[in-house]
């Protein structure tokens, strides 16, 4: 990113927070010259300060793009600051849940290209999955730059249609929480079989971990990793027979709980 477009005309960070820091680290590991970035935020913490970015002082006048990463009930107070910046070719990305593309242009400029995306906790160690979709005024070259910048929190992926960003959130925005109950259910089912609660934490953990990561690295699809590991008649075909019941197991229940999340993203938008 040393001699990139973002370079030199800059970038714009619009909070500081967890997810705005661990951004922050990447790009700047990843070659952006601290001189390049401008970050606004009323609470920095020390290691953003620490970091040489140009820190709560005036914004350049053409940034490359603003990262609008600051928490959605804040958004109407802040966006209106960079109403100068809109209508022009300076891209506005946003990592702000349940903030629709078209409330950007309404406060911005409707000739702003806004990319809004949606990316989830894992991001924090680089882990995280980022769905994105631009609006009419965004070119391939800005959607690279979002990606590019993404990047730096783990993998992006580009929806058809903004209506997707709700299942999205149900799913893999709101899916790590999900995944964390499970870990704890784990463990506390393990204790109820006679274990230690620390071992059966540590076990629930690592087991949940480990197999995130042979998903992500193998070459066979779920069920297959699912069927390698379950011999006839054995322990895990047991465990499996009440897991996956159609009725009573986990595939109505995690539906209803994606639908759930899905349908409160809706309301959230719409309220």
């Amino acid at each position: 990113m040393q001699n990139s477009d973002i370079a030199k005309r800059g970038l714009v960070l619009l909070g500081c927070g967890k997810m705005g820091s661990a951004m922050l680290e990447g790009w700047l590991v990843g070659g952006l010259p601290a001189s390049s970035v401008w970050v606004t935020d009323p609470n920095p913490s020390d290691w953003v300060q620490a970091q040489s970015v140009h820190l709560n002082t005036d914004l350049p006048e053409n940034p490359a793009i603003v990262l609008v990463a600051v928490k959605p009930q804040i958004m109407r107070d802040a966006l209106p600051t960079l109403a100068p910046l809109g209508n022009g070719d300076t891209t506005f990305l946003s990592v702000a849940a349940g903030i629709t593309i078209s409330t950007f242009e309404d406060m911005l400029g409707d000739k702003t290209p806004v990319i809004r995306s949606i990316p989830n906790t894992p991001a924090a160690v680089k882990q995280g999955i980022t769905a994105i979709i631009g609006n009419a005024h965004v070119t391939e070259d800005q959607m690279q730059m979002a990606e590019t910048l993404l990047s730096a929190i783990g993998q992006t992926v580009r929806l058809e249609t903004e209506d997707q960003m709700d299942a999205v959130t149900g799913l893999s925005g709101s899916g790590p929480a999900y995944v964390f109950h499970m870990i704890e259910c784990l463990a506390r089912a393990g204790e109820a079989q006679g274990l230690d609660p620390e071992l059966a934490m540590t076990l629930a953990k690592a087991t949940v971990a480990g197999s995130g990561a042979l998903a992500m690295q193998a070459d066979e699809t779920p069920s297959q990793l699912r069927v390698n590991v379950t011999s006839p008649n054995g322990t895990t075909q047991a465990g499996l027979n009440v897991l996956m019941d159609e009725e009573t197991g986990l595939p109505p229940l995690i539906a209803q709980t994606i639908d759930a999340a899905t349908q409160r993203s809706k309301e959230l938008a719409n309220g």
